[in-house]
């Protein structure tokens, strides 16, 4: 995957570093550059793997509970 950062005229250097630190932040590149420096045993990437598919089911059903919430509320006579 390529991430470009396009200088901006007069931006400082550290200023567009943070730039595409955050874009690479965003991405989840640094997270998996950090994850594949170190063996994780496979038992290991089971239990990761469940335990961020079960995070994303808890935020699927909180997103929707809300949604629920504001279209139950309505506007307001």
């Amino acid at each position: 995957m390529a991430v470009r950062v396009v200088v901006k005229s007069g931006e400082p250097l550290e200023k567009t570093l943070r730039r595409l630190r955050k874009i690479c932040n965003n991405e989840g590149l640094t997270r998996d550059i950090k994850r594949s420096s170190v063996y994780e045993k496979p038992s290991e990437q089971r239990r990761r793997k469940e335990r961020e598919r079960q995070k994303a089911l808890r935020q699927a059903a909180k997103k929707l509970k809300d949604k629920a919430k504001k279209k139950k509320k309505g506007p307001r006579r």
